[in-house]
């Protein structure tokens, strides 16, 4: 008889963006005239760069002739696009990252789930609280987290880093031994980032302590602020101590494309191991890489005219974001994040919870958001919106909250 993995069950209802679907879908089937605003899960709505569309054309036609044809790539990713990488994102802001410690995937989403192939089970992981349920779920359904505690809404055996307005999203070091620490800046959920002097003390822990940091800096391009790291590798001693995922989705628009990278640097090593090589065999033995198409389309985004393009359109969700933040605040509500992420993180009413709040904006002003529970214990109170509907949506979204709340 077969067995299926024992901590699947264990897994506490559905994910949570199926439930938003979930409910969503019964809503508009209950009321199919609803002018639906979506502000919650984290999709783009504007169209590839033309230069990134033009490419990925070219790259068909060499599909399509004998000469020109690709069959199975690199399983590292293609070189053209590995340099572009190394020399756009980290040479050109004085980092040392070579192109053969990246590694070309279909999103950081796969990688960040799937990395924990290369550590022990017995690996102690740590997570801000609220967090991107994958970084959980993940280690929950490889038998990393211990048993979920329904009265507490944790696992027994993930350390929850409380990352909150009270100690303004900066999670305090961990008082008992930990292996591994999820960080992600520009934070999702709660759009905050986390500055240079935070990451500085991280990255002294973490190489003290033999820990590895699992950076995820999927919205590196929102930063705007000066002084704020978009790399874990701005920071001294960071090469020896730190994994980093970037992605393609949101900055470039390719959530239906998906294309991504992970670093991970050769002088990285534990256990007398190098985490470069154990993650190069990972990968050759799972993974065939990302399409030629598509990292043809993603190396357009380097290009003078591909980054102008992709500039111009990160500006409409920056617009977006301080749309919906000046809405907020004017109807009322304290909200943090929205300046150098796409992600506004919203107080729910005094009393209210996150779901009951959600439930709220859904049935009464046709807004879909995302409930702050959803990301763990410390997320309940709060609601996310995100920045990725058109500016004509957002700005109607944000008319609706004012005439209701204000």
């Amino acid at each position: 008889m077969a067995h299926v993995n024992p901590h699947f069950r264990q897994l506490p209802g559905s994910y949570l963006f199926s439930e938003i679907a979930r409910r969503t879908a019964a809503y508009q089937e209950a009321n199919p005239q609803a002018a639906l605003i979506r502000m919650g899960i984290g999709d783009v709505t504007q169209p590839l760069a033309p230069a990134v569309v033009e490419a990925m054309h070219a790259a068909v036609d060499d599909l399509a002739a004998a000469e020109s044809f690709h069959g199975y790539g690199p399983e590292q990713g293609y070189g053209f696009l590995r340099e572009a990488i190394a020399q756009h994102d980290f040479a050109a802001r004085n980092i040392a990252i070579g192109a053969d410690e990246i590694f070309i995937s279909d999103g950081a989403k796969s990688d960040c789930g799937n990395i924990g192939d290369i550590f022990s089970l017995d690996c102690k992981v740590a997570v801000c609280d609220p967090v991107y349920p994958v970084y959980v779920d993940s280690n929950a359904m490889a038998g990393r987290a211990g048993d979920w505690d329904p009265a507490a809404e944790c696992w027994t055996n993930i350390y929850y880093m409380p990352t909150t307005a009270e100690n303004g999203f900066v999670p305090a070091l961990p008082d008992q031994p930990v292996d591994l620490v999820y960080l992600c800046s520009p934070n999702n959920p709660t759009g905050t980032v986390l500055g240079r002097e935070a990451l500085e003390r991280w990255v002294r822990w973490a190489n003290k302590h033999d820990a590895v940091i699992l950076f995820d800096a999927a919205y590196e391009r929102f930063v705007v602020e000066e002084g704020v790291p978009r790399s874990i590798y701005e920071i001294d001693g960071a090469e020896t101590c730190a994994i980093e995922f970037r992605s393609f989705s949101k900055t470039a628009g390719f959530t239906g494309a998906r294309c991504g990278y992970t670093v991970v640097p050769k002088a990285l090593v534990r256990d007398g191991q190098s985490l470069h090589g154990l993650w190069n065999r990972r990968q050759c033995t799972k993974f065939n890489g990302a399409s030629y198409v598509i990292q043809r389309g993603a190396a357009a985004v380097y290009t003078a005219e591909g980054e102008a393009q992709v500039e111009a359109t990160l500006d409409i969700y920056r617009a977006n974001a301080a749309t919906i933040r000046a809405g907020l605040e004017a109807a009322g509500f304290a909200v943090y994040g929205g300046v150098n992420s796409p992600y506004i993180w919203c107080k729910t009413p005094e009393g209210m919870g996150s779901w009951e709040f959600f439930d709220l904006l859904l049935n009464r002003l046709s807004i879909v958001t995302t409930p702050g529970a959803g990301f763990g214990p410390a997320g309940e109170g709060y609601i996310r919106l995100t920045a990725f509907n058109s500016p004509e949506a957002t700005a109607e979204a944000m008319e609706r909250i004012k005439t209701h709340f204000a």
